[in-house]
């Protein structure tokens, strides 16, 4: 099936001209591409949060396929929704998924379902979708939308991923897309933010899920997070960076009701 978008002349420029000159502005000129296990980037309109999400893309090498984690801001469909089969389009042309890999994945995961549903009006990891365009080298993807915040879920998500990625072999980029605190000030986000900051650097999921349920950080996409270092370390990751972080009112000029955005890379 073709997954049409959802977001496009809203979240970013809705035709090709005009989505090639955004991302031309975003990504940087001079870049130095390199391998990660996985990233961490954000997923509002590319006016507030695209240069934190292009410092991030603008540094790594896309390797033949990615698997993208995303929160589920609609409520629809299931609670792990997975797509394995036809391709989803942006205004610079169809990206496919990866069926073979995808059924590895479903095939490991009970809590799993096929679900186009959850993915129709979902923006989180569309979003993602042009920066990965932009950077020239084709690329297979397979798309997983939580609703399920628990960790239980987040855990057998990961090792299904973990072990399907081994089991396939090849080069696989994992993706998480999140936004940090929202609607809160400035300063509060940046304290909120660090905490888990700290945890993501520190490559503990664990932490990350406990520390945004204990302190109430409006990070949306959390678990998204969780699930993609889970599986980042048991694929043998040993290290991450913070590569930028902001927030809305950098560009809205409002820095009392601020949406916060962070951009990591994990090797």
């Amino acid at each position: 099936m073709q997954r049409r978008p959802a977001v496009a002349g809203t979240f970013y420029a809705g035709t090709p001209e005009a989505l090639r000159r955004q991302l031309d502005a975003l990504l940087p000129r001079a870049r130095r591409p390199e391998p990660a296990v996985g990233l961490v980037a954000p997923h509002a309109g590319y006016v507030y949060s695209g240069a934190v999400a292009a410092a991030v893309y603008g540094r790594i090498a896309v390797p033949e396929r990615c698997v993208i984690f995303g929160p589920n801001h609609t409520g629809l469909g299931a609670a792990v929704a997975i797509m394995t089969e036809g391709e989803w389009v942006t205004p610079l042309g169809g990206v496919p998924l990866d069926r073979e890999l995808g059924q590895r994945i479903l095939a490991h995961a009970p809590c799993m379902v096929e679900d186009p549903l959850g993915h129709q009006r979902e923006h989180a990891i569309e979003v993602q979708l042009p920066f990965l365009q932009a950077l020239g080298r084709p690329f297979r993807f397979v798309p997983i939308s939580l609703l399920a915040h628990d960790l239980a879920t987040c855990r057998e998500v990961a090792g299904a991923v973990a072990d399907a990625v081994q089991e396939q072999g090849g080069g696989t980029l994992l993706v998480a897309s999140t936004d940090m605190s929202h609607y809160v000030s400035r300063a509060s986000a940046q304290a909120k933010d660090g905490l888990a900051i700290d945890a993501m650097l520190g490559l503990d999921p664990e932490r990350l899920h406990a520390v945004v349920r204990r302190e109430g950080i409006s990070m949306c996409g959390y678990h998204a997070v969780t699930t993609m270092l889970l599986a980042a370390r048991r694929l043998g990751a040993h290290s991450a960076e913070l590569v930028r972080y902001g927030d809305s009112g950098e560009v809205a000029g409002d820095t009392e009701e601020v949406v916060a955005y962070a951009g990591l890379l994990v090797r």
